[in-house]
């Protein structure tokens, strides 16, 4: 009886998070930690599916480096990476189209539809949504890198992505856009997530992690801070208790909520149910940070 007790606070408790985010998006990024551990991606996924059953409407946004990596290293190719760019170049783009932007896509979607979901892949041969132009990154002496068939996104086809929400289907993105022209760009997840989200003007986007969020020591995973303002994560990093990888994250976060996201997460993918646990619980599992009230 005491169980059952307790899984009815459990659902009190969630009741009210389910009201306050119903019909609401989220734009979910799947990082690589939850991509390569398939019980993660499996668990990510229900998660996922509950969340549109209770009515909010998820949007998956997804890259797959180590994938690829795996098929160019089958092609006897090896991967060449600028400042932590993929150049991608003809042979390459081959690659990441078959495995990003087909089999992976479409094997997300076919899973959440297998665990009793709605999804749509949407790719180059369904329906693209995203556009984009080429990038260069500045070198060290004031010139321009060439990255070969990589790109940001400039455009998002919200329409196509808020029918699909509303239809009740989970639109799963591949991090890669299409030129005015009609070339196809390999794009950075994180920042493909990012142009979904403000796109969307989407209540909270999400990146699932290899870390459970933002911590005061980085080597003691219980000193998670659960909730900052932008101003006060700006602060953690300029007195350097975020540092290293951490930085880009929260820079990406700082970045997202400047363009209209409400709240950004960073989350640990591998952790079973880390989704619903920091969407639906009054602690959450994660970091959350929000805009600081003007």
């Amino acid at each position: 009886m005491l169980q059952a007790v307790q899984k009815a606070d459990v659902l009190i408790e969630a009741m009210g998070w389910i009201r306050r985010f119903r019909d609401k998006i989220t734009v979910i990024k799947l990082g690589g930690s939850v991509m390569e551990d398939e019980d993660a991606l499996r668990h990510t996924l229900v998660d996922i599916v509950f969340m549109e059953t209770v009515g909010m409407r998820p949007v998956v946004v997804h890259g797959g480096g180590a994938a690829i990596d795996r098929a160019m290293d089958a092609a006897g190719l090896v991967p060449k990476k600028i400042k932590g760019r993929r150049y991608t170049d003809d042979v390459t783009l081959e690659i990441v189209e078959r495995v990003l932007a087909y089999e992976t896509n479409e094997r997300i979607a076919q899973q959440i539809e297998e665990l009793g979901g709605r999804a749509m892949p949407l790719n180059f041969r369904t329906t693209n949504v995203l556009f984009g132009e080429r990038i260069t990154l500045p070198g060290d002496h004031g010139e321009q890198i060439d990255l070969g068939h990589v790109g940001k996104v400039t455009r998002v086809d919200r329409g196509v992505i808020e029918k699909l929400c509303y239809a009740g289907q989970v639109p799963v993105i591949p991090s890669m856009a299409i030129t005015s022209g009609g070339s196809k760009l390999n794009v950075n997840a994180d920042t493909a997530a990012t142009a979904v989200a403000q796109s969307l003007g989407a209540e909270k986007l999400i990146y699932m992690s290899d870390v459970n969020g933002v911590r005061r020591d980085k080597t003691d995973p219980a000193s998670i801070i659960h909730s900052l303002t932008d101003a006060e994560a700006r602060e953690l990093i300029r007195i350097g208790v975020v540092d290293a990888g951490m930085i880009p994250k929260v820079e990406a976060c700082l970045e997202t909520l400047d363009r209209g996201v409400r709240k950004v997460h960073i989350i640990d993918g591998r952790v079973r149910h880390s989704l619903l646990l920091e969407i639906y619980t009054t602690t959450g599992v994660g970091t959350e940070i929000v805009k600081a009230p003007s």
